[in-house]
């Protein structure tokens, strides 16, 4: 019987094990990079949940205020950064399509972003202004003088009408604070050079006379259509990071422009909350009573939902009406009325200087980390011309 041998010669059993080892090795390599990535979004879609849940509850009486403002901010941040972990570690996924265009047109809203908190930032400056004119008014109307007359209620008269001046909606003739061209992002004299360079670049390095509030929003909500099947299961699911995360932004950005003065804000922004995704709970119901807020305001004379904005323009309209009312020597009850609301203009004054420095650092913090998340995206997304 002639022996096997002579078939020829036989594979080495070393080398006919290496390539099925490899194999394998890339296969589970590959399964458990899978399962990682899908770990990573379960955890970023249940911390959106928790964090904008949280918010979603609070006390009629902190919901829209500067308090509460900061509370938004600090989810949307948090979220910020479970996304961008997310993004650095599937980054591969970026080079390849669909995830590319989403991934662009992410970075693409997320510019546009930067002229809404600049436009905010202005909004804050103008609440500065107010206060300067309500410290006035505080200081005529102290009721601990021992005298309270008609030279006060003069001088409180005119800090009233200069305030109505600044107070008033400036969104035919374009904000005074349009023209400082300033941004969170740009500092010193030598700021002209980062304008030019990086990614960076935007209209938000100035906010034109013409610029609307109302339209930027629109223009960062347009096309924010839920991912289909096939785009989530051609990104492993990065479809919905970016969906999710695009969703925040723009609700965080429309949150801002209803609560602080801007030029041309308005509610009407033609955005939909999807039912289907399991963090959806909370922005239906805070959509709902932001709603509910803004029709209980005249949106047509009022600066903005900030719960503090509504107490001065509720206090300044009392303490007005009292002023041009008061007929001196001035009786008991019209002395218990005035001080009844100067107490409650000093606590919003109060209020409003405790608070806005840490709502601007924030504002500031948030910015950069989107200017931070924008160049590094599109670093990543640049290599995928590299020859």
């Amino acid at each position: 019987m002639p022996s096997s041998n002579n078939h020829g010669s036989p594979m080495p059993f070393a080398s006919f094990r290496r390539p099925i080892l490899t194999i394998g090795s890339d296969q589970v390599h590959s399964e458990m990079n899978r399962d990682s990535s899908a770990q990573n979004l379960d955890t970023f879609k249940r911390q959106v949940f928790t964090r904008f849940h949280d918010i979603s509850v609070v006390d009629a009486n902190e919901l829209l205020s500067i308090s509460w403002i900061c509370k938004l901010l600090d989810a949307f941040s948090s979220c910020q950064d479970h996304f961008q972990v997310v993004l650095s570690n599937n980054r591969g996924h970026l080079l390849k399509p669909p995830a590319d265009r989403l991934a662009t047109e992410f970075f693409d809203r997320a510019i546009k972003a930067l002229d809404i908190f600049n436009a905010s930032r202005d909004g804050i400056e103008k609440i500065r202004i107010w206060q300067k004119h309500l410290e006035i008014v505080l200081c005529a109307l102290d009721t601990q003088q021992r005298i309270l007359g008609e030279a006060h209620f003069r001088r409180a008269r005119k800090a009233l009408m200069d305030l109505a001046l600044v107070m008033i909606d400036e969104k035919d003739t374009g904000s005074v604070f349009s023209h400082r061209n300033r941004s969170f992002g740009r500092k010193g004299k030598d700021s002209h050079h980062h304008r030019s360079s990086g990614h960076t670049r935007s209209l938000s390095w100035s906010v034109p006379h013409n610029w609307s509030a109302s339209k930027q929003l629109q223009l960062i909500a347009n096309n924010l259509i839920p991912p289909r099947g096939n785009e989530i299961e051609a990104t492993d699911g990065l479809a919905t990071l970016f969906f999710t995360m695009s969703f925040i932004l723009m609700f965080v950005l429309w949150v801002l422009v209803l609560a602080i003065p801007c030029q041309d804000r308005g509610v009407q922004i033609n955005f939909t909350i999807p039912r289907n995704f399991p963090w959806s709970t909370p922005f239906i119901l805070l959509h709902s009573r932001i709603m509910d807020e803004s029709k209980k305001r005249d949106r047509r004379s009022s600066n903005g939902l900030l719960k503090e904005i509504h107490q001065i323009e509720k206090n300044v309209h009392q303490i007005t009406t009292l002023v041009d009312s008061a007929q001196f020597p001035l009786s008991e009850e019209v002395k218990e009325e005035v001080r009844a609301n100067g107490c409650e203009l000093l606590l919003v004054c109060e209020a409003c200087k405790n608070g806005l420095d840490p709502l601007q650092r924030q504002m500031r913090d948030v910015f950069r980390k989107i200017i931070k998340c924008h160049t590094e995206g599109l670093e990543a997304l640049g290599k995928a011309t590299e020859p």
